[in-house]
């Protein structure tokens, strides 16, 4: 689950101070789970850009829509005719959602309305936990399912630094250290030994195929 928070408002207006026409466009996929970008968030956020603009003496005309899927080309495709009547487009998705938006409709601006934050599991309680950075070299198979790139505050691959106490995280004592988390893990799963072997260090990976899919 791709986890995002909204903009500060401020920052919003910045960003759409130089345009009368904008559309705000949503996703109906991870950011409407999350509560960030979904159909009801692109309502407040228009209603309250609205309320700014007036209340400032500006003229603001401010659209809705939301899409299935904002990484999807195929979705983005449907509203083409609907955004071109528009200066502006203020996405609500995730970065992956802007991008794809501003390359698939090439000629109209695209800005985010959300930060990303991380990819998270939900904890149960209606709250999601960052679980995983994305970082393309997965080691989930010997630290018994738990990511200690994302869930170590330092991204320690290869066992706790010398700051965890009583098996708290050095960083915030109200944090359980990951390290000591993966190692109950592994001691219930009989599979201890998987704490020596080391891992190589980690290098950003580019995929000079999607980079190009523009040329």
């Amino acid at each position: 689950m791709i986890v995002a928070e909204v903009k500060p408002m401020a920052e919003i207006q910045d960003t759409i101070k130089n345009y009368s026409k904008v559309l705000i466009s949503g996703c109906g996929s991870c950011v409407t789970v999350c509560l960030s970008g979904g159909a009801q968030q692109v309502e407040v956020l228009a209603s309250s850009l609205r309320t700014a603009a007036k209340s400032q003496g500006q003229q603001l005309e401010v659209g809705e829509e939301t899409q299935l899927r904002q990484c999807d080309p195929m979705f983005i495709e449907q509203i083409r005719d609907k955004a071109a009547g528009y200066e502006a487009i203020l996405s609500m998705g995730c970065g992956a959602g802007v991008q794809t938006m501003a390359e698939t409709l090439g000629n109209i601006p695209v800005y985010p309305a959300l930060d990303t934050v991380f990819f998270g599991g939900a904890d149960g309680q209606g709250g999601f936990v960052e679980t995983c950075a994305a970082c393309g070299q997965c080691i989930l198979s010997r630290t018994g399912g738990i990511c200690p790139v994302a869930r170590c505050a330092k991204s320690l691959t290869d066992g706790p630094c010398g700051g965890a106490q009583a098996g708290n995280c050095e960083v915030s004592k109200d944090t359980r250290c990951v390290w000591q988390l993966i190692y109950v893990r592994l001691f219930r799963l009989g599979q201890l030994h998987l704490l020596k072997e080391t891992t190589p260090p980690k290098a950003r990976r580019v995929h000079p195929a999607r980079l190009n899919r523009a040329e």
